[in-house]
């Protein structure tokens, strides 16, 4: 099988398009004919070995990838044996193995694909959706909501737009360059803004002609995350879950006090449950399934996955980076 493999941490030209051994499913485990694999910003900075702390850093060589979605070809020993041939999704988790044509998955981690759903677009769900569909939990949107959406081309912002305008509420997309705010305004943001123009902020409170902005969901941080936290109203709600500008939002008691503010993590207090992710990711491809949440993607060939790297560094993509074998 064609797979890309890394001996060494740094630029995305460590990531070698190679031939290896097929691998052999273990106990509990099956082998996956993949047809999609998921690529997401953690796997940037793993390849760097600059990893998130609470990840620990992975032994070399590996194969990269979190998510792969494809056929059942082959099971092992103590598995379901009606799991071959079918269809299926899976989280493999840190840097398991799911940039290759075929990967091992645990047998517990596997999900159906929908009849209606592509591969691809399950890939994007079982990961960038879960973590959404969590996000969107904690933020209860309602109809009354003027929700502003930083990063709102990319694979959550993506789905978050689509969600608030499920809910009926209002939401400003912001996202960087022409390209992708029309993308955004395709997507049917009430209104979306280019976050390169400096005066990005005053264009948000012309679009909103008077209303302001009582919910922000925010995985960007850095300056462009403090800007969208001063475009909240008095008793708005800020939601924070990472920060892909290399910094969090910089913020104060005092700006939390005057104005009444409620900032939070988005993703809930019991995000890491295995019990938990596995409910979350069900949702998420049951909602992608009915056509309620679409996820955008940007498709690379797998031997291309550097340049997936380097799009996704660069702010390049449109919604959620997936490679095809």
């Amino acid at each position: 099988m064609h797979a890309i493999r890394q001996y060494e941490f740094g630029s995305p030209e460590k990531l070698r398009y190679e031939e290896l051994p097929d691998p052999s499913p273990a106990s509990d485990q099956v082998r996956i004919a993949v047809e999609a694999s998921g690529v997401h910003l953690i796997d940037t900075a793993i390849r760097n070995g600059e990893g998130p702390e609470y990840y620990a850093r992975p032994e070399l060589p590996m194969v990269p990838g979190r998510e792969v979605a494809g056929v059942v070809e082959a099971v092992g020993a103590g598995t379901d044996e009606s799991w071959a041939d079918r269809r299926v999704v899976a989280h493999l988790g840190l840097a398991s193995g799911g940039y290759a044509a075929k990967a091992l998955a645990p047998a517990a981690a596997l999900h159906e694909i929908p009849a209606r759903l592509d591969a691809d677009a399950a890939v994007a769900m079982i990961g960038t959706g879960r973590t959404a569909t969590a996000i969107l939990d904690t933020a209860a949107l309602r109809a009354e909501d003027v929700v502003l959406v930083t990063a709102a081309a990319g694979g959550l912002g993506a789905l978050f737009i689509q969600a608030a305008r499920n809910a009926g509420a209002s939401v400003v997309g912001v996202s960087g360059g022409t390209e992708k705010t029309e993308r955004v305004r395709d997507l049917g943001a009430t209104a979306a803004v280019d976050y390169l123009s400096p005066d990005w902020p005053e264009r948000v409170r012309d679009a909103l002609q008077g209303r302001e902005v009582s919910v922000v969901l925010d995985g960007v941080g850095g300056e462009l995350g403090r800007q969208a936290l001063e475009l909240l109203e008095p008793g708005g709600r800020m939601l924070v879950f990472g920060w892909s500008s290399g910094g969090p939002t910089k913020l104060t008691t005092m700006d939390i006090f005057t104005r009444s503010l409620t900032v939070t993590s988005g993703f809930g207090p019991d995000i890491g449950s295995p019990d938990r992710k596995r409910e979350l990711e069900a949702r998420a491809l049951a909602q992608a399934a009915a056509g309620h949440l679409v996820p955008l993607i940007s498709r690379f060939p797998l031997a291309d996955a550097a340049a997936a790297h380097r799009a996704l560094e660069s702010r390049a993509t449109v919604g959620k980076a997936v490679l095809i074998p």
